[in-house]
């Protein structure tokens, strides 16, 4: 098959690599649509990876072609399919009650395994999440960043006469702009410092701003960047009673002054993390009810909400690197580079 391969650092090409072998309990699929996260670029070109040689893609869909020998190959050929993309490891705390998202012993389609940038790949059937009809494979290729921005909403429970700022307008920071609206939260401030994005927050129908919050009341605060200044801008900026949800991946390490550190001691802020998303596992019962995925492909499925909005360019397989290239040199306006084969 043709794959994107990460040979090593920087070494990223397409080329032609064995299909792969299916283990008991896997399905192989054949991918129609795999988005690039923001995660991928310095997996590719920076920080590096787990090990070498891999195929990275963890945000993708497609049909199912063939099944391990294991399973009923009739009940899942021919059938369309999004991949949550964390394989838990069934066995920690974490996963005997149902919190796969925090396994202590994870593997990870994209990262830790084979992933998406390719024509095949093997998934656990417990990853796998039936698609509606009316689903597309290009919106069922960005489930993984929808249920990510779902989770972190419903982590932190906004109230619907909140006002509530998204600072880090890429694609969570949008998802979960869209996903707010969808609520029925309509006082939301879009903080971003790209006119692209800010226009793209504009119609989904909030405001956008930089940083004209001193004299605004901000009940929850969604900090998308992960880099010290923005989650300062948060701890500083959210009201007294306040929520600060944390979101971005870190850019470095973190640091606050004595001030900021009082802020959250005399304002009573709740600080939270998030990471992932829930997800029932096939044959498990999730805590979440729904769990994220459920309640994405609920709202797909009813055209509650539309993720295509967010696609900025499609590519066919071999000018896929093109997107790659894009997000690595900021060469131009970009939300979600996509591939669709």
């Amino acid at each position: 098959m043709k794959a994107y391969v990460l040979e090593e650092l920087r070494k990223f090409n397409l080329k032609e690599t064995d299909t792969p072998k299916l283990s008991k309990g896997e399905v192989l699929l054949k991918v129609k649509a795999a988005g690039i996260c923001g995660s991928d670029i310095p997996r590719i070109y920076t920080a590096g990876t787990y090990h070498y040689p891999l195929i990275p893609g963890h945000e993708f869909s497609g049909e199912a072609i063939d099944a391990a020998d294991d399973l009923d190959k009739d009940r899942y050929i021919g059938k369309r399919y999004g991949v949550f993309p964390l394989i838990p490891c069934m066995e920690c705390p974490q996963c005997q009650n149902a919190k796969y998202e925090m396994c202590e012993k994870y593997s990870y389609l994209g990262s830790r395994r084979d992933g998406g940038f390719a024509e095949f790949v093997s998934v656990p059937v417990g990853n796998l999440v039936a698609l509606p009809e009316k689903v597309s494979f290009e919106a069922a290729a960005m489930l993984e960043p929808m249920a990510v921005a779902v989770h972190a909403i419903r982590r932190i429970n906004p109230k619907k006469e909140d006002t509530v700022a998204v600072c880090g307008l890429g694609t969570i920071g949008l998802l979960i702009i869209m996903f707010l609206r969808e609520m029925g939260i309509e006082n939301i401030i879009a903080i971003g410092n790209k006119e692209y994005q800010r226009q793209k927050a504009i119609e989904l129908g909030v405001k956008a701003e930089n940083l004209g919050l001193k004299k605004r009341r901000i009940d929850v605060f969604f900090e998308c960047v992960g880099s010290n200044e923005t989650i300062n801008w948060a701890l500083n900026f959210t009201s007294p009673g306040g929520k600060v949800m944390l979101v971005g991946n870190p850019k470095g390490d973190m640091e606050f002054d004595k001030n900021t550190y009082w802020k959250i001691l005399r304002n009573q802020l709740t600080l939270m993390g998030t990471w992932n998303s829930s997800f029932a596992m096939d044959g498990f019962q999730s805590l979440a009810s729904p769990d994220d995925w459920k309640y994405v492909i609920d709202r797909l499925e009813s055209k509650k909400v539309n993720p295509e909005v967010l696609i900025t360019h499609k590519y066919g397989m071999r000018d896929f690197i093109q997107g790659f290239e894009v997000m690595k040199d900021k060469s131009r306006d970009y939300i979600k580079e996509m591939m669709v084969i």
